[in-house]
């Protein structure tokens, strides 16, 4: 199954607004895409071509909007369940199917794959039902849902999904992650968890959701963390996520194979290895410490990343030296572990020409990740150069932000080496003037 695109707005058939809601319920048929906009907006040519059919609809549709609206799904009419109910911890096919053996199991998955799975849910509209199995064998409610997008091994419920994950904060969600709330004293009452399926804007305030909930599956774009219990959502990441493959890193970790030995690493150190390292610790957000891509010779930059790197995984002393053994190999070969959060620097303090100060080259180059790429992306959105951005300016540097500063540089009648795409001091100069 080809990898998703992690989309950064919600196909207009899912829209929840009153119109398009009222229109799904009266059972209007979509029109060919030829006539395009807004599906609460193509009800007009419906009303203009059945006239009516629109008289006879006016009961049903009083009745509709009369309905109380669902304290969970703003704008959609109540379905009748309360909140999301759920069934307990059962094998595959309910009761009835091959019990799960052993201790709690995390079979690999990449991201792709999970968001490959939750779409088959909504693609078929599967029913929300607590006590029904899907096909899959999955039990067909929110934590069926998620249970079966991350290919356990059974029906987990939203007391035990917390065993499958690693606890992870806001700035670290990535889609196939999930937000999750348990309510202990009411499970029935609360309880939820969906799939994070990428934010939906520059400012984190919204993102993608994948989720089981009355009356089917379905995905959407939802307010950070959830429509209501908004502050008792937790974001974990499952234990079990590998690297997508063709992901930055993943064929390095494709390469890497068992540990080859510390005798591989450190000062005089020239070989594939040290190469392969570099790759894998780039993936995982050590680009900061790398000023040009990783190579064979070791030096200072392998070992600050692979300290950098130690120390996400809450290693200290003789086990954050900065020097790979085989369990930091491991974790980078598998793709597990903690990744390394990106480095918060005090903001420079404005240069005597009354522009923010330039904070170094350092700051933007591939794997780069920092508050400095966030405002000089903000930048040139204000000066005109937001077109080559998909999605607003975010902290990590990539080809967007590149592009831009090339656009800015060559807006100066600079050509070659001084348009390089890499904002230097006097780029940054003229661009904060």
């Amino acid at each position: 199954m080809p990898a998703p695109v992690f989309e950064e707005f919600d196909p207009a058939n899912d829209c929840e607004c009153p119109g398009c809601v009222h229109w799904r319920r009266v059972g209007a048929a979509p029109l060919p895409g030829r006539f395009g906009g807004h599906p609460a907006a193509r009800s007009v040519l419906v009303v203009a071509a059945a006239a009516s059919a629109a008289l006879a609809a006016a009961a049903p549709t009083a009745a509709a909007h009369s309905t109380p609206p669902a304290p969970h799904r703003p704008a959609v009419p109540d379905d009748g369940e309360p909140d999301t109910p759920q069934g307990a911890k059962s094998p595959l096919h309910g009761p009835a199917g091959k019990p799960v053996q052993g201790p709690v199991t995390t079979p690999p998955i990449t991201r792709a794959e999970i968001i490959n799975r939750a779409k088959i849910w909504v693609t078929a509209q599967v029913p929300y039902s607590m006590t029904l199995y899907w096909t899959d064998g999955y039990r067909q409610d929110c934590s069926g849902y998620v249970s079966m997008a991350w290919g356990l091994t059974g029906n987990e419920w939203t007391g035990s999904l917390d065993q499958f994950g690693t606890k992870i904060t806001k700035e670290e969600l990535e889609p196939g992650d999930m937000l999750l709330f348990h309510n202990p004293d009411n499970p029935e009452k609360g309880s939820h968890v969906v799939l994070f399926g990428g934010w939906t804007d520059y400012t984190h305030t919204a993102y993608t959701a994948y989720e089981q909930t009355p009356p089917h599956a379905r995905r959407q774009s939802t307010p950070y963390a959830y429509w209501s219990n908004s502050a008792k959502y937790v974001p974990y990441r499952y234990k079990g996520v590998v690297a997508d493959p063709g992901a930055s890193g993943a064929e390095a970790q494709k390469a890497a194979g068992p540990f080859p030995g510390a005798v591989y690493f450190g000062p005089g150190a020239d070989n594939k290895y040290v190469t392969l390292l570099g790759r894998m610790l780039i993936a995982r957000g050590a680009g900061s410490h790398y000023t040009k891509g990783p190579g064979p010779v070791w030096g200072p930059a392998d070992q600050r990343a692979t300290k950098a790197f130690q120390l996400a995984q809450g290693w200290t002393g003789a086990a954050a030296d900065g020097l790979p053994g085989p369990r930091t190999w491991e974790l980078l070969a598998g793709g597990k572990g903690k990744n390394i959060k990106p480095a918060t620097t005090a903001t420079p303090a404005p240069a005597s020409h009354g522009v923010p100060g330039y904070p170094g080259k350092n700051y933007f180059r591939p794997g780069a990740s920092n508050d400095h790429v966030t405002r000089l992306g903000r930048q040139l959105v204000a000066k005109g150069y937001g077109r080559f951005y998909p999605k607003g300016p975010g902290p990590a540097w990539d080809e967007a932000d590149r592009r831009a500063v090339e656009a800015f540089q060559r807006a100066q009648g600079w050509r070659g080496g001084a348009a390089d795409g890499y904002p230097g001091p006097e780029t940054w100069r003229r661009l904060f003037l």
